[in-house]
């Protein structure tokens, strides 16, 4: 099956294969999200979503298929995929030695940002995250993780960004941030795939859903 979008620029899936105990995950999945475009995931729990973002993004190996960045093969072992591709997936990882603010200075300076200060200071308010910029990955909480890793996304830029349930320990005020977060990143040409239950967020982003699953 395949959903619409520009072939041959932004991101291109083509015939993706997953299999887990002779259960097929994914099956000759086919997707397009071109350059500004929001793609939105849903379906119920075990339907792939988290699967299809993670073969996307080279963090699990796909039996079968290939995947594509504006026309070259999106490998995670590539430093040149590794800076198109911005990701926040439930099983990343901080470093453990940074606090908060050191960490997202650290990517947001790797990456050449101009104003790196501005950047961290904005994904530490949008998300709630000033009272813990000087705390460290082991005192924070699984909630207060995931919406540092989230911040690490938004304090870099990117060709291709990645969401798995962003919506997941945000308030209101982080949801608005977060739709806000999707429109930029659209508006700057760069191709936005999140997997999600929240409803009517492709729409509220003016993007599509793609339904996995029954």
């Amino acid at each position: 099956m395949t959903e619409g979008g520009e072939p041959g620029h932004g991101l291109r899936v083509r015939g993706l294969c997953r299999r887990y105990d002779q259960v097929d995950v994914l099956r000759d999945w086919d997707l397009d999200v071109a350059p500004g475009q929001v793609v939105v995931l849903v379906g119920g729990n075990g339907a792939g979503k988290s699967t299809a973002l993670r073969c996307v993004v080279g963090a699990d190996r796909p039996d079968a298929g290939e995947v594509e960045l504006d026309g070259r093969p999106l490998e995670d072992r590539s430093p040149a995929s590794r800076r198109a591709v911005a990701s926040s997936l439930d099983d990343a990882d901080l470093l453990d030695d940074l606090t908060v603010r050191e960490h997202l200075d650290l990517l947001a300076r790797a990456h050449g940002v101009p104003h790196p200060d501005g950047e961290v200071d904005a994904a530490l308010a949008g998300l709630d995250l000033a009272d813990l910029a000087d705390r460290l990955p082991a005192t924070l909480s699984s909630g207060q993780r995931r919406r540092v890793l989230l911040a690490a996304t938004a304090v870099r830029p990117c060709r291709l960004l990645v969401l798995d349930e962003p919506e997941q320990r945000l308030d209101a005020a982080g949801l608005r941030w977060l739709r806000q977060r999707l429109r930029t990143v659209a508006g700057r040409g760069a191709a936005v795939l999140v997997a999600s239950h929240e409803p009517g967020l492709a729409a509220d982003v003016g993007g599509r859903e793609v339904r996995l699953g029954a």
